[in-house]
C-alpha cells in the first residue's frame, strides 16, 4: 500500500500576522511529528503544483477568481474578510494547496497511491463559490472533487468532514451537486453558524454541542454517517481533515482524542476499501493546537495505512 503527503515550501510563507491561530507552525508541527515518528520515511513525498484557473472555476464564481488574482498585494497584507487576508505569498500558497488536492486525485485515480494527505495551507472549507472567510481562500477539497467528476467522469464522490467548524463553503458549493455526498460533524451554535438546518438527501449535517467527547463523537458518525456513506457507495472519498476538535485544542469546545480521529479515518478507510478501491485523498484544514496537531496527522495517516 502506498501513501503520499503533498506539500509546497510557499504553504509556509503565507502569514496572516504573528498572532493569527493559522499559522506556517501548523505544518512544521506535522512535519516535525512525521519524522520522530519515523512515519515521514514510508511515505511517497510530492510537491503541489498550482491549481489553474480553469480548476478554480469549475467551482468558484470566474469573477471571484480574477479578483483574488487582481487584488494580490506586492507586499504588507490584504484582509478579504476580518479573519483572512493575504501577503504577498498568500495566492502563490493558495494555489498550490488547491493544486495539492488536484493531484492527489490524479494519483489516486490513477493508481500512483492508494491514499494521500495534503499537508497545505491556507485550509478551504470555509470559501464560498465566491467568497473567502473563516481563514479560506479557494476551496481545496471542493476543486478536487470538481477535478474528479470532470476529468474521471465520476458518478458518487464522498466528502467527509470532522473539523469543530461547519463546512459551509464546501455545502454552499455543492448544495444541489447530487453527485457528491457531503457529511459533516461540527459543533453548534458556533461558526460560522450554518448547517444545522440543512435537509438534503446528499448533505448530512451532524451538529454536536460544545462538551461532546469521543465516545459521543463516535456514536454520531456511527448513527448518521456510516449508513448514507454504505447506500452512497462512493467511488472516490476525500476528507477534510480539521483536527481543531481536539480537547486540547481552545479554539473550540469539542472533546476529542488523538485516537478518536484514528478511529473515524479508520472507518471511512473501511468504505473506500469496499467501494472505492481503497481511493481516499485527505486535506488539511484546522488544527491550531501544535502538538495535539501533529499527533492527531500522525493517527490519520496511520490509519490510512491501515
Amino acid at each position: 500500500m502506498t501513501i503520499s503527503i503533498i506539500s509546497h515550501p510557499d504553504c509556509a510563507l503565507h502569514e496572516m500576522g504573528a498572532h493569527h491561530p493559522e499559522s506556517p507552525a501548523r505544518l512544521t508541527a506535522i512535519q516535525d511529528q512525521l519524522l520522530a515518528t519515523g512515519l515521514g520515511l514510508v511515505l511517497q513525498h510530492h510537491d503541489a503544483p498550482l491549481a489553474t484557473r480553469e480548476q478554480l472555476c469549475r467551482v468558484h464564481d470566474a469573477e471571484y477568481v480574477e479578483q483574488i488574482f487582481l487584488r494580490s498585494p506586492s507586499e504588507g497584507q490584504l484582509w478579504l474578510d476580518p479573519d483572512t487576508s493575504m501577503n504577498p505569498h498568500s495566492l502563490s500558497a493558495a494555489l498550490h494547496a488547491a493544486g495539492a488536492v488536484v493531484l492527489g486525485v490524479e494519483l489516486v485515480m490513477n493508481g500512483e497511491a492508494s491514499a494521500v494527505f495534503c499537508n497545505v495551507r491556507p485550509p478551504g472549507h470555509h470559501a464560498e463559490h465566491d467568497r473567502a472567510m473563516g481563514f479560506c481562500i479557494f476551496n481545496n477539497i471542493a476543486v478536487g472533487a470538481a477535478h474528479a467528476l470532470q476529468v474521471y467522469k465520476l458518478k458518487r464522490i464522498a466528502i467527509v468532514d470532522f473539523d469543530v467548524h461547519h463546512g459551509n463553503g464546501t455545502e454552499d458549493i455543492f448544495r444541489v451537486v447530487s453527485e457528491v455526498l457531503f457529511c459533516s460533524t461540527f459543533q453548534y451554535p458556533f461558526y460560522p453558524h450554518t448547517g444545522s438546518d440543512t435537509s438534503s438527501q446528499h448533505i448530512v449535517n451532524v451538529p454536536l454541542p460544545a462538551g461532546t467527547d469521543g465516545p459521543a463523537f463516535r456514536d454520531a458518525v456511527t448513527a448518521h454517517w456510516l449508513p448514507r456513506l454504505e447506500a452512497f457507495q462512493p467511488e472516490l472519498i476525500l476528507i477534510s481533515a480539521g483536527f481543531d476538535a481536539h480537547v486540547e485544542d481552545d479554539m473550540a469546545g469539542l472533546r476529542l482524542l488523538d485516537q478518536d480521529y484514528a478511529w473515524v479515518t479508520s472507518k471511512v478507510k473501511k468504505i473506500a476499501d469496499k467501494y472505492a478501491e481503497g481511493r481516499i485523498v485527505s486535506a488539511l484544514e484546522g488544527g491550531y493546537a501544535l502538538p495535539a496537531l501533529g499527533r492527531s496527522v500522525v493517527e490519520h495517516i496511520n490509519a490510512l495505512l491501515g
